[in-house]
């Protein structure tokens, strides 16, 4: 059985990789590279985080992936 969920994918100018936000419950956010390595959230916190993080240098998305449950 598969289960979606969301984490929030950081694409910032200037930089060619992208990043993946991994912690929230700090401030700066904690983030990384490796996907597997972000911390996998709800979809309600994926989108607030999302929308505080986005500036005019930082693009903020939200991704949807498959776990195995």
């Amino acid at each position: 059985m598969m289960n979606t969920k969301f984490i929030v994918k950081l694409n910032r100018l200037g930089k060619r990789t992208a990043e993946y936000v991994q912690r929230t419950d700090r401030i700066p956010l904690r983030t990384t590279t490796n996907r597997e390595l972000a911390l996998v959230m709800g979809k309600f916190t994926a989108e607030d985080v999302a929308k505080s993080v986005e500036t005019a240098r930082c693009k903020a998305e939200i991704v949807s992936i498959e776990v195995a449950a």
